[in-house]
């Protein structure tokens, strides 16, 4: 059998756009020959999702998928939100988050064993779409909401939040606490899961922003509390005023009604996507090492 070599794999993908692995692959299984290797990506459709594969996808939909004692938040991209509206990509959606649940929110699984179908989709309707990212909550009572929802279940911000405890107030509650997370965003869940980095920067840029200056020390230091208790106020769940009621915390409200955190997560469509410039000699030599 003829040598697939790093070269070779560059020249198939130069030829093609198909992936590495694919490039790689498509070789091997026609020991070496270029054409008879772009044929074969071509019969198995590959090339033409991957022709796709360098554009951005930041459009998509977001989703949350829950059974039992455990939700993922599930997040899938196309290029453009009119993509967004079609029943195929609705569907591929679904496909992917449950799966994504039946997997236990492992994402290089759920990856593997969506993967064709997302080319295919790909290849039907024309865009470049990947899944992007999963997040699994875990807890007694697992509760979910989809804001600027599309269809039912899907949109542009979902969240999954896990609660436990007995009290009778939970199931009502619950629904509330995912709605405050989609409208607050907080970034730690307890006081305890705050870096103390993080804290430690608050402090240096509250201090240094001038408004301690000439201040007694005694006064530095409450001034210096106060900020920090805003800084988890602002973006710690259990702290945060509640959005229904700002004058108790999101914590004082679920311990009225008998619950506790257990976990949250939630996705933002598109959030931070930026372009990628990959170097392909690099890719190549990456993945022959």
């Amino acid at each position: 059998m003829a040598e697939v070599t790093a070269k070779l794999i560059q020249e198939l993908r130069e030829k093609t756009s198909a992936g590495m692995m694919d490039c790689k692959k498509a070789l091997v299984e026609n020991n070496g020959d270029i054409e008879a290797a772009a044929d074969w990506l071509r019969q198995k459709g590959i090339v033409k999702a991957a022709s796709k594969a360098g554009r951005v996808a930041a459009s998509g939909l977001v989703t949350v998928v829950k059974c039992d004692n455990m939700g993922c938040v599930v997040e899938l991209n196309a290029e453009t939100d009119f993509v967004a509206k079609n029943d195929k990509f609705q569907k591929l959606v679904a496909d992917v988050a449950n799966k994504a649940l039946e997997l236990s929110g492992d994402f290089d699984a759920t990856l593997a064993a969506v993967k064709d179908d997302i080319a295919a989709t790909i290849a039907t309707i024309g865009e470049n779409m990947n899944l992007r990212r999963i997040a699994k909550v875990s807890g007694q009572h697992i509760f979910s909401y989809i804001h600027n929802a599309l269809v039912p279940g899907m949109g542009q911000i979902g969240v999954a939040v896990a609660i436990d405890g007995d009290g009778d107030k939970i199931a009502e509650i619950g629904p509330k606490i995912a709605m405050h997370i989609a409208a607050n965003k907080p970034e730690f869940m307890t006081i305890a899961d705050v870096d103390p980095v993080a804290v430690e920067r608050e402090k240096k840029v509250f201090i240094e922003s001038g408004a301690t200056a000439g201040k007694p020390d005694n006064i530095v230091e409450k001034m210096v509390e106060g900020r920090i208790k805003k800084y988890y106020g602002e973006s710690v769940l259990e702290e945060q005023p509640f959005v229904m009621d700002p004058s108790k915390t999101v914590k004082q409200v679920l311990d009225e009604a008998g619950g506790k955190l257990s976990g949250f997560s939630y996705f933002v469509l598109g959030e931070g996507i930026e372009k990628r410039e990959d170097n392909l000699a690099d890719e190549v030599a990456k993945m022959l090492n």
